[in-house]
This record gives structure tokens, C-alpha cells and sequence, in this order.
């Protein structure tokens, strides 16, 4: 039965880096509500897109696991209940947190960052 390996931790934690890790030594596919803005190689986040991002993460997750594929998701989950349309699946999930302390690639403002760490559930 296909994996489904959920990589939760803030902006600038490692989480793609993980994900892409888990890709090259296992072949799973890796999917991120932030490929949803990606235009040409450039990141356009638009705030009024980003439920459409998720459905089209969840989306991509649940037919590459319904084909037989291990999954990684990486996003940000700082609540529980973000996790859950994708233990819904119904497929075996394992949870990392990341914990890393880079810059993040898409520019988040540090106060969205400290906003996050507030509403953090473990």
C-alpha cells in the first residue's frame, strides 16, 4: 500500500529540502500547496488563491497515492486540523516536523513567521 509522508514545520524549517531528500532515495512524488503559484520559474503567491492551492495539493496527493505512489506533502500544518484531509485518504501517513533555521525561499515576513509559530499545535 502506498505511504503518505506529511512534512509540517514553518517558512525557512527545511521542509522542501526534506521532501525532496525523501524523493531521490525512495522515487515518491512531492507535492506543496506553493507549486500551485509557481509562473515560468517564479513564485507568484496570490493570498486569494491559496484555498485552490491546497484543493489542488490534496487533489494531486490523493490520485498519485490512488495510482500506486508514496507521497511526501510539504507545507507549513501548523495546526492539526490542516493535516486532516490527508489522513482522510485512508492511506498509512507518517508525520516529520522540520526544525531547521534557514531563510525562506519565498520571502515570508518575519511577523507572519512569529504568527505562525504562535498558532503552532504539536
Amino acid at each position: 500500500m502506498p505511504k503518505l509522508t506529511l512534512i509540517r514545520g514553518l517558512p525557512g524549517s527545511g521542509k522542501s529540502t526534506m521532501a525532496r531528500e525523501i524523493v531521490v532515495a525512495t522515487r515518491a512524488k512531492h507535492y506543496e500547496a506553493d507549486a500551485f503559484f509557481m509562473d515560468r520559474g517564479a513564485y507568484r503567491f496570490d493570498p486569494a488563491k491559496l484555498s485552490a492551492a491546497h484543493k489542488w495539493c490534496q487533489s494531486m496527493t490523493l490520485d498519485a497515492l490512488k495510482e500506486g505512489y508514496d507521497v511526501v506533502v510539504a507545507n507549513t500544518f501548523t495546526r492539526r486540523w490542516e493535516m486532516q484531509p490527508y489522513v482522510d485518504m485512508g492511506f498509512p501517513v507518517q508525520v516529520i516536523v522540520a526544525r531547521g533555521n534557514w531563510p525562506n525561499v519565498h520571502g515570508v515576513p518575519a511577523e507572519a513567521i512569529e504568527r505562525m509559530r504562535e498558532r503552532w499545535e504539536d
